[in-house]
């Protein structure tokens, strides 16, 4: 009996070096660890021993006896990786991070930015020195997209929090939530308080597609559809048109899919988890029957894992409808999947896409379609979304590159909703280098730089840092690499001492915004939330305005 990883693999590695016959990958330290979907377990050196089982801060490993039905199928896929690339493995000792020496003193360290890149650079820095962590965010709630952005139906994913919380329980951090930089303190004050300040506000800004139309009611960012449904205050009062049959996403991103089963899933399902209640009494009422995921790129190419794709399939009350017609590879992608070393996981978004299009069709059921190859030139209608035109593309070789490229044939569909999924940009943070046209904090290896040179006591994880690439866990190695930069720093004296303390920071913080929420204000919304999902047997129902997020935190 082997372990198995599954879907909500977070790719944090934790896992990795509790592994005591290093059966586990592909490791941070290499190349493959970039790009990878998810981890995988070799079957044949797996001891069956658990250890991976108690280090995944998202119960994403299971035994291979325990698979239910939707997970037997990673029996197979962790095993087709190592057909791939064979285990090898010189069981060479993990070399110790470097800790700050305690006679150096107390590190006083902001993270600006509460959500996972944010927690991991601050759960680093816990384990690797005498430190504060002063942890900022502008909501009165942490965790960001674990809280805002993770679908509700994804618990597991979610669960990455309860490690954070363990690791938040000693005075040496304390939360500053409700407080935004630039507004209640500037960056010159924080690195009046610390050594160091990392900003880890990751990417915020939704690209646009940049048509005519985009701008018509009806038509939103996916951004704002999921920061609706999870209950984020800013969204919490937007109005989504659901009176229509169809909607249309444009991209085709592991965003796009939550959005698709998000509008298809019966609301019942969805009443079991912390979805927030308005966006739950919509649902209940939306007459959307089919959403067609469009994407510009053929099916070897989409954004999407082939985890969550072949989730799908699962959904109850769902077709998922792929063309024959779509699957008609260009020559580059045939040789692709031709050749024998085709990665796994590439072998299977196309298996996948084969096997929805032989599926079967249930006239009752809703629909989630998949279109490939085509983009938007423009969404229609008078004085609100009715449609979108689209064109169809090309795939064609541009010095190496697949690239789509627009044909002559056109089509369109009538929709009443229209929402891009196509990616995410940085804004820029006041008083500090911006990089506009890649839309990140320049840096080296998380130290930030002006005209290339370091800025000392300055530093950046996360999307802010390495642009809008990687899932929940990517962000757990990229702020080690930070963390590393920044204590090399203070053992070497490049960090200035701060000249206020934290009693100082708590004056200026208490004059400036008397609503700022500590640890024990974030433990009372925690408290409240949990015992008001309890009667319907949810995990939480949320807080979604400010005013009473404030009132639960004064408990």
């Amino acid at each position: 009996m082997a372990y198995v990883i599954t879907q909500r693999c977070c790719n944090d590695a934790s896992c990795v070096p509790e592994c005591p016959v290093d059966c586990i990958r592909p490791t941070p330290e290499q190349r493959e660890f970039a790009s990878t979907e998810q981890l995988y377990i070799d079957p044949d050196t797996c001891i069956d021993c658990g250890a991976c089982v108690d280090a995944c801060p998202v119960d994403a490993i299971f035994s291979e006896d325990d698979l239910t039905a939707s997970l037997a199928r990673f029996r197979d896929i962790n095993a087709a990786y190592f057909q791939r690339h064979p285990l090898e493995s010189n069981f060479e000792p993990l070399v110790a991070p470097t800790r700050a020496p305690k006679e150096l003193g107390t590190l006083r360290v902001a993270v600006i930015g509460a959500g996972p890149a944010a927690c991991y650079a601050a759960e680093e820095l816990l384990r690797r020195a005498d430190v504060e962590v002063e942890l900022f965010d502008r909501l009165p709630t942490p965790y960001g997209l674990v809280r805002a952005g993770v679908a509700p139906d994804h618990p597991g994913t979610k669960s990455v929090a309860s490690l954070f919380e363990s690791a938040f329980r000693r005075e040496a951090l304390q939360y500053r939530l409700n407080v935004e930089v630039g507004k209640h303190i500037s960056h010159a004050e924080l690195l009046g308080h610390h050594h160091a300040v990392i900003y880890a506000v990751g990417a915020a800004t939704d690209r646009r597609l940049g048509v005519p139309g985009e701008d018509l009611p009806g038509s939103h960012s996916a951004t704002e559809f999921v920061a609706w449904y999870n209950g984020h205050p800013d969204f919490a009062d937007r109005e989504f048109d659901l009176s229509g049959e169809r909607a249309v996403i444009v991209g085709n991103g592991n965003v796009a899919l939550d959005v698709a089963r998000v509008l298809t899933v019966n609301p019942d399902e969805l009443a079991k988890t912390d979805i927030a209640d308005h966006a739950l009494d919509a649902l209940r009422r939306s007459n959307i029957k089919e959403v067609v995921v469009m994407g510009r790129r053929g099916p070897l190419q989409a954004a999407y894992t082939s985890p969550e794709f072949l989730a799908l399939g699962h959904l109850k009350g769902v077709d998922i409808i792929v063309d024959h017609g779509d699957l008609d590879l260009d020559p580059a992608s045939q040789a692709l999947l031709d050749d024998p070393d085709v990665e796994p996981s590439l072998q299977l978004k196309y298996t996948l896409a084969k096997e929805y299009a032989d599926g079967p069709r249930n006239p009752g059921n809703k629909r989630i379609v998949f279109r490939y190859l085509v983009s938007p030139t423009a969404v229609t209608g008078a004085d609100k979304v009715e449609g979108i035109d689209y064109v169809h593309n090309e795939l064609v070789d541009e010095n190496g590159r697949t690239v789509a490229r627009a044909s002559e044939r056109t089509g369109s569909l009538d929709a009443s909703l229209v929402l891009r999924s196509i990616g995410y940009k940085g804004e820029p943070v006041a008083d500090v280098p911006f990089d506009e046209a890649n839309g990140v904090i320049p840096n080296d290896k998380g130290r930030v730089l002006a005209d290339g040179n370091p800025v000392p006591g300055v530093y950046v994880s996360g999307w802010i840092k390495r642009g809008p690439r990687g899932v929940i866990g990517s962000n757990r190695v990229d702020s080690q690499e930070t963390v590393d930069q920044l204590i090399e720093d203070f053992i070497a004296g490049k960090l200035a001492a701060p000249q206020g303390n934290r009693a100082a920071l708590d004056a200026l913080l208490n004059e400036r915004q008397p609503d700022q929420i500590g640890r024990d204000g974030w433990k009372a919304i925690d408290a409240a939330e949990k015992t008001a999902g309890k009667s319907g047997g949810r995990p939480r129902v949320k807080f979604t305005k400010v005013e009473d997020l404030l009132k639960a935190a004064k408990g």
